[in-house]
């Protein structure tokens, strides 16, 4: 059986996202990969991450990339202006550049397929994977796309939530601080350690969670 590893927040660090993938955990064709989202602004390679992880799939490897907020403000803004400002507030400027474009209705078809085609959740067994959390209130958690995104949630109470364990990023932590939930079998856990803010002390690592093992693999960010 192959490794089930689950990477979060790459933010457009692609020579990191790289070496974590190629020397760090030796991605194999018969392992799977989950991605949970934010693979674009605040770093300056979005472009190049994208095109790794479409090409990761064309040439054979089993990987799921799952919407987070970033990519679905860059949709958004896509198909609304009116809501542009907030994905440039949070850091898209840096994608368009990283695009080569000026407008993101200038964006090639085949990332705009890519972007609107992600999907918010993944189930794998006992494990759910997701780019933020649930709304712990809805009848549906699944139906409810912005709670995916955006909300996070240290513990769950919904009948259909119940018994999973919740994979996610969207917000970052320390390693220390996730090797513990790892430790105590948490229901909850994140893995987004704050790649891109390598200037702030306890974050600047990309981190991969090999599920299976109960693993975490962690590079500083280049």
């Amino acid at each position: 059986m192959g490794r089930l590893f689950a990477i979060s927040d790459i933010h457009g660090c692609f020579k990191t996202f790289y070496e974590l993938i190629v020397n760090t955990i030796k991605l194999s064709k018969s392992d799977q990969l989950i991605l949970l989202g934010d693979y674009i602004d605040r770093g300056d390679q979005s472009k190049e991450v994208i095109d790794f992880i479409i090409d990761l799939h064309k040439e054979g490897f089993n990987i799921s990339p799952l919407a987070g907020n970033h990519e679905v403000m860059l949709i958004d803004s896509y198909y609304d202006q009116h809501v542009l400002p907030l994905w440039l507030m949070n850091y898209g400027m840096s994608t368009l550049i990283s695009f080569g474009i000026e407008d993101i209705r200038e964006i090639d078809i085949r990332y705009l397929q890519f972007f609107t085609t992600l999907e918010y959740y993944k189930i794998i067994g006992n494990v759910i994977f997701v780019h933020a959390g649930f709304d712990d209130n809805a009848i549906n958690p699944f139906a409810d796309k912005h709670g995916m995104v955006w909300e996070c949630r240290l513990s769950y109470q919904n009948p259909l939530l119940s018994g999973k364990t919740i994979i996610h990023g969207h917000r970052p932590k320390t390693i220390p601080y996730i090797k513990k939930l790892i430790s105590e079998k948490s229901k909850v856990i994140s893995i987004d350690t704050g790649c891109i803010y390598d200037k702030e002390l306890g974050y600047g690592n990309l981190s991969a969670f090999e599920v299976n093992s109960m693993t975490l693999y962690s590079i500083p960010n280049y």
